[in-house]
């Protein structure tokens, strides 16, 4: 909780000093639109949740998205196959691959890092190959099923809220409730702490790594198809390129430790928020592009340390309660 209410300071302090500097960020349009791209960005930062609490990592969320997306541009506009069953397609072709990183990480007993780094590169290639490198665009042919992406929710009144928004919501929800409501998401945080404990235990720890990574690629899929929507035109080389380095980062920054074990899906939501408004602030205020990447990147880290510093205290104040409390029961042992 205590991880929860940090970030989301961090997250008021930056949109109060952003609309302070420049109003224009409390705008109805530049407030939808950071909900819609927080909210696709939350989606694949959830999936990310799940394997890095396993003590894992995916590095090739980036290129899932990029291949899903081009997959579904393809069928759609090339291939003419019909929306439901090009969207099954690729849904299916996301868990296949989350699939083929945990049998490849638990049988095969190769390194999270080494199988989706080859993933990162395996996909992106594929995607290139799949439209000959060339760019692929949705047309008005399909403004229905862009709605997915740039759909609005009517609230009250003129209030709206992106259709994304509510996607990411119920995936939370979801997730949320399998991971600290269920007796698989508590294997999946044992797993992370020490997974040969846990194998000891007699749980088969193999299937609930596999299902982390068949659930982090299928919201990649997932988002992929929202991705590619969203923009209407699907560029092979550069769909959801370092996109994995977002969602990475937002989970981490939203309490997930690349140790395992430990992490919250509303955590994560804020943490994914967090680097969007930073994002859009070094857009609204002027600040150059260049150094949209510094930005983030020292916020990660400051984060990182600051999480470290208070665990360390956390850790010294324990030690020095349990001192405490062993000398209190060796006096009560001497005096009796």
């Amino acid at each position: 909780m205590k991880k929860i209410l940090g970030i989301l300071g961090l997250l008021i302090f930056v949109c109060s000093l952003t609309a302070i500097i420049n109003p224009n960020f409390l705008g109805a349009t530049n407030l939808f639109n950071t909900l819609r791209w927080t909210s696709l960005f939350g989606i694949i930062s959830i999936g990310v949740a799940f394997v890095i609490i396993t003590g894992g990592i995916d590095l090739s969320v980036g290129s899932t998205i990029g291949l899903v997306g081009t997959t579904l541009a393809y069928l759609l506009t090339v291939r003419h196959v019909s929306t439901p069953l090009a969207i099954l397609i690729v849904l299916g072709l996301s868990l296949l691959i989350g699939l083929f990183h945990g049998l490849l990480i638990t049988k095969v007993k190769l390194q999270p890092f080494i199988v989706t780094l080859c993933g990162l590169l395996l996909y992106r290639g594929a995607a290139r190959f799949i439209s000959n490198d060339q760019s692929l665009g949705f047309g008005s042919a399909f403004a229905g099923l862009r709605e997915l992406a740039i759909g609005k929710v009517p609230i009250i009144g003129s209030v709206t809220l992106p259709l994304p928004l509510l996607i990411m919501t119920g995936i939370g929800i979801i997730a949320a409730v399998f991971l600290h409501r269920t007796i698989y998401g508590r294997y999946l945080l044992a797993i992370g702490r020490n997974e040969t404990a846990v194998r000891f235990s007699g749980i088969r720890t193999d299937r609930i790594v596999i299902l982390a990574y068949v659930v982090c690629s299928l919201l990649a899929g997932f988002g992929g198809i929202l991705f590619a929507l969203d923009v209407n035109s699907v560029q092979p080389s550069g769909l959801g390129e370092a996109y994995e380095l977002y969602a990475i980062a937002g989970a981490v920054l939203g309490g997930c430790s690349l140790r395992g074990g430990e992490g919250s899906i509303t955590g994560v939501i804020i943490g994914a928020a967090v680097l969007r408004v930073l994002y859009n602030a070094i857009n609204i205020l002027g600040i150059p592009t260049m150094l949209e990447y510094s930005i983030i990147g020292f916020v990660l880290l400051a984060g990182a340390i600051a999480d470290e510093v208070v665990k360390r205290y956390a850790a010294k104040r324990k030690a020095a309660r349990e001192l405490l409390a062993d000398d209190s029961v060796r006096s009560d042992e001497a005096s009796a």
